[in-house]
């Protein structure tokens, strides 16, 4: 064994060493938020409402807060991301116009979460008077993950074979018939894993929405579904803690008798979801792919 060979293997065992050092951490932090939050959750707590001054409360208004928000922030996140990945994957030229977009792309998916929330405060709490709402938080969260979602799917476009947008023009398809039926659903694995991915990023998000869409959760009337009813769970213009911010909250000021099996249920739940949000992205990405890609 020369020495080249020797600099070689000592090199990649050290970042062997780093990468297995990453996952020891990465694996002890879930464990312990498991151990500890795991046997405090029932039924009971997913469902009940939270309690300020006496024990017993649950997590069950913030938990459904969470994921309506989430579907908000989605519902207007992805038309927009979508749109704009197939402009800059398809017909975008290469210049200084396109360069400078992507440059922002990768500035705004690199700002901290709380400066997001601040600038989501000043814009839609105080200047479009939406208070501390849902549609300020989901408006807030779009645009935390507007450029993070437009990366991703742009990615997933850049990916196609320029062969199969050849075959389709070939066939007499527009470009635009060539792009929403033979581009899109080849990208389509890609392009869901993307979105589950950044489901999982919004989910967890607590800084953005501490001053946009509140730290209270109010009582509400789940056998009302108008929206239009401030007491409704679908009202956009009621306040709403979510999950984050509910564990950001009683960790902070929370005086509760069981405030630590609350915080540590709380988290065991949160990082249960995103872990299910990641392996999920991952296999219906890959099943997607392998029903698009099958001979049957």
């Amino acid at each position: 064994m020369n020495r080249s060979q020797k600099q070689s293997r000592f090199a990649i065992a050290v970042l062997k060493g780093i990468a297995g050092f990453v996952v020891l951490i990465l694996a002890f932090l879930i464990g312990y938020i498991f151990i500890t939050g795991l046997p405090n959750i029932n039924w009971r707590f997913l469902t009940a409402p939270a309690k300020a001054f006496s024990s017993g409360g649950g997590i069950g208004i913030q938990l459904f807060n969470s994921f309506y928000l989430l579907i908000l922030a989605m519902l207007i996140s992805l038309p927009i991301a979508l749109g704009a990945s197939i402009y800059l994957n398809e017909y975008a030229k290469d210049n200084w116009f396109t360069a400078m977009i992507r440059t922002s792309i990768e500035i705004l998916s690199s700002l901290p979460s709380v400066v997001v929330g601040l600038f989501g405060f000043l814009l839609f709490v105080v200047h479009y008077k939406f208070g501390f709402s849902i549609i300020s938080g989901a408006l807030t969260l779009t645009i935390f993950n507007l450029p993070l979602l437009t990366r991703n799917i742009e990615e997933s476009l850049a990916t196609v074979p320029d062969d199969q947008r050849q075959g389709g023009l070939g066939l007499g398809l527009s470009k635009y018939e060539t792009i929403i039926h033979i581009v899109v659903p080849a990208a389509l694995p890609g392009i869901i894993s993307g979105i589950i991915l950044c489901s999982g990023r919004v989910f967890g998000e607590a800084a953005a929405l501490i001053y946009t869409a509140g730290q209270s959760a109010p009582a509400l009337d789940f056998g009302d579904w108008n929206p239009f009813n401030i007491d409704s769970p679908l009202s956009p213009l009621r306040p709403a803690e979510t999950l984050a911010v509910h564990i950001w909250k009683i960790n902070s000021e929370g005086i509760m008798p069981d405030l630590t099996k609350v915080s540590s249920g709380s988290a065991a739940v949160l990082v249960l979801a995103i872990l299910i949000f990641n392996l999920s992205a991952r296999y219906i990405g890959r099943k997607v792919f392998e029903k698009m890609t099958s001979m049957d």
